[in-house]
């Protein structure tokens, strides 16, 4: 799935990985599942912290999801982020793989503060510039408070989700199934929006 200097660039990305962990995928007969398992084998092959598990219950298939051994996080990819969309994959598996973010010991603060129960899914395109900000803003945030889940979804592989949402453009970023935002955001804008919606509900 990865071509041969792919493969040299990720394994020197991984060899900062501190703490082992699993990647789990829900596969089932597609095509896409193939290219997804291919993808997931050539990486679980390029670092000894991370394990391959095929036997995930996801309803979205193909998906898998980055799990630290004994952790709390719930960070999912429903499709395959290749594109714009492979630089989040590669963060994901630094962040959960022990490696710190470079945002602000503040923000990181913030988000670790959070309070209550935040399933994001996102809905994404290869093709989307604006989506990578998102995705990867939105899997820090789970990887650092186990309050946070986030799913990125490739729109083009469910279409039915897409069409019984009327997701319009991508990135669409749905909270607790309510529509929470669209178009490029990053971890301070999402916060905001998240910390305005707590003053409200206390006031």
């Amino acid at each position: 799935m990865l071509d041969a200097n792919l493969k040299t660039q990720l394994k020197a990305y991984l060899e900062k990985v501190t703490q082992p962990f699993e990647i789990v995928a829900s596969l089932d007969d597609g095509a896409k599942s193939q290219e997804m398992l291919s993808l997931l084998q050539d990486i679980a092959g390029l670092s000894d912290k991370i394990t391959l598990r095929t036997d995930g219950n996801d309803a979205r298939k193909p998906s898998f999801s980055l799990n630290r051994i004994n952790g709390n996080i719930s960070l999912t990819f429903a499709g395959l982020p290749m594109g714009h969309e492979f630089t989040s994959l590669v963060l994901a598996l630094l962040q959960v793989g022990g490696h710190p973010s470079k945002e602000s010991q503040e923000v990181i603060e913030q988000i670790k503060g959070l309070e209550g129960e935040f399933n994001f899914e996102t809905y994404f395109s290869l093709s989307c510039q604006n989506c990578p900000d998102v995705v990867q803003a939105l899997n820090l945030m789970a990887v650092l408070n186990p309050n946070v889940r986030h799913v990125a979804i490739d729109g083009a592989l469910f279409q039915d989700e897409v069409e019984a949402r009327q997701v319009m453009s991508v990135p669409s970023i749905y909270l607790n199934g309510e529509p929470f935002g669209q178009g490029r955001m990053d971890v301070a804008q999402i916060l905001a929006k998240l910390d305005t919606g707590a003053s409200a509900r206390a006031a």
